[in-house]
């Protein structure tokens, strides 16, 4: 398992796994949507841990769990987009030094190919959501890590299991946003590079 003991320490274990790991990419069509979102580690309490959020009760994926992220504007890459959306949702400033590298693009049947990208960042954070967010719920590193964490729920008509990421009281997520912190999960805090999530499945209501 990855150092969980400070940002720093987890932040040089990070980089030299996801420097190894050979990501997949979603290939472009005319019909694709693409988005950005930011696994950003940070100290929350005196704990490593990444950043995950409710959005809000209005829009699209309205109090959904998610990661802060959002489609790309014209031009920008996976990390420009994702550290702009981190800027505007959580008020949180970046430089692309910050980030760690990335996992696997995850294909959403809302239409939309998500890139996950991985940062940290060292020191206090001051947060200031914007109105796209309800509420703001670093998870604990360890937590993410703990063995009872993920489960696979049993689905009927012989559909694939459901993944249930089990990250705290009234905190289940599935996928997208499970299967990316599942990812995470496994590729850098586990050191299982072999990983992947492309055929997880998706609960309906994630197609709005």
């Amino acid at each position: 398992m990855a150092t969980l003991d400070s940002v720093a320490e987890f932040a040089g274990v990070a980089r030299a796994r996801l420097g190894g790991f050979r990501h997949t990419t979603v290939p472009e069509t005319a019909e694709l949507r693409r988005a950005a979102v930011v696994l950003c580690v940070a100290e929350f309490d005196g704990a490593a841990s990444v950043i995950v959020i409710k959005r809000a009760y209005r829009g699209r994926n309205a109090g959904q769990w998610g990661l802060p992220g959002g489609r790309f504007e014209d031009g920008e890459t996976p990390v420009e987009a994702g550290l702009r959306e981190l800027r505007e949702e959580l008020g949180l400033v970046l430089p692309e030094d910050a980030v760690l590298g990335r996992l696997d693009d995850f294909p959403a049947t809302s239409g939309f190919a998500i890139t996950p990208i991985v940062a940290a960042v060292e020191g206090p954070v001051t947060l200031a959501p914007n109105s796209e967010v309800h509420s703001v719920h670093p998870v604990r590193l360890d937590r993410l890590a703990a063995p009872d964490t993920p489960a696979w729920a049993t689905q009927p008509n012989g559909a694939p299991p459901l993944l249930q990421m089990r990250l705290g009281p009234a905190m289940l997520l599935h996928a997208p946003t499970g299967a990316l912190l599942w990812q995470f999960r496994e590729v850098v805090l586990l050191d299982h590079p072999d990983a992947r999530i492309a055929d997880f499945a998706q609960p309906d209501w994630t197609r709005r």
